[in-house]
């Protein structure tokens, strides 16, 4: 189970006079310091998917950064599994599986040898490794280009051999910030059924996303975060019955009545 309680989390502002008009008006850029993530708070069981909405620029990213370990919370509270996240990140981080939103690969190593270096990190052994990579190959369709550099990789490579490295160790969690931005409809199709094969082994599942037709087809909860505030956690049951059914007209609804 994963658990995030007022989460807060600021970033100091080098040049206020610097930034851009839009951002000068912004409610959280206080003083020197822009509030990224101001009052967030959401939670998901075990073998459920919950669905991260928000505009561009609301608190996502940082929300799921702090909860991956990246970020240091200035406040609030992060648990998984009965583990302190905020007080315990170097024991947090072995039960996690995060896809940033960069793959971030080193290109110069094949697909497999980058999954297998993030295996050794983990503590993995070489067999461990081996059959584990064999399982994900065949999970999220990689047999084709496993063994190529990653350098020459298309953009679904990239996403299904970063996410294989993500959950390599087979975290108890898993966090995905938009998992599919970018890819085609194959490609988009493979990584959703691997979320479902997740939450099907009762592994809870976060993951952003701008395509409210994948939270219909996959999340039990939802959660909507606008300008570092929560707006929305519930079941995906209740979100849809705030516009009779249309996630889009739900989700405008959510924001613009917030504002």
């Amino acid at each position: 189970m994963i658990e995030i309680k007022q989460l807060a989390k600021k970033f100091e502002v080098e040049n206020p006079k610097k930034l851009s008009e839009q951002a000068k008006k912004d409610p959280r850029l206080k003083g020197r310091f822009f509030h990224s993530v101001m009052d967030v708070s959401f939670s998901v069981d075990n073998g459920q998917v919950l669905g991260l909405l928000g505009p561009n620029g609301a608190g996502k990213t940082t929300t799921l950064r702090v909860l991956s370990t990246a970020l240091q919370a200035d406040s609030g509270e992060v648990n998984i599994n009965g583990i302190d996240v905020l007080k315990n990140p170097l024991e947090a981080r072995k039960k996690i599986g995060f896809l940033s939103g960069s793959t971030g690969l080193y290109g110069r190593l094949t697909g497999r040898e980058n999954i297998a270096y993030f295996g050794q990190l983990h503590g993995m052994s070489k067999s461990q490794i081996e059959d584990r990579i064999q399982v994900l190959s065949q999970m999220l369709e990689m047999e084709s280009f496993l063994d190529r550099r990653c350098e020459n990789f298309s953009t679904g490579m990239k996403q299904k051999t970063a996410i294989a490295r993500a959950v390599v160790h087979e975290p108890e969690v898993v966090i995905l910030d938009e998992p599919t931005t970018g890819l085609d409809i194959m490609a988009t199709q493979t990584v959703l059924d691997f979320i479902r094969d997740l939450k099907a082994k009762g592994v809870p599942v976060i993951f952003s996303t701008h395509h409210l037709d994948e939270v219909s087809e996959l999340c039990d909860r939802v959660a909507v975060i606008d300008k570092g505030l929560s707006k929305f956690d519930d079941t995906i049951e209740q979100f849809g019955q705030l516009a009779s059914g249309n996630m889009n007209s739900a989700f405008l609804q959510t924001i613009k009545g917030s504002n």
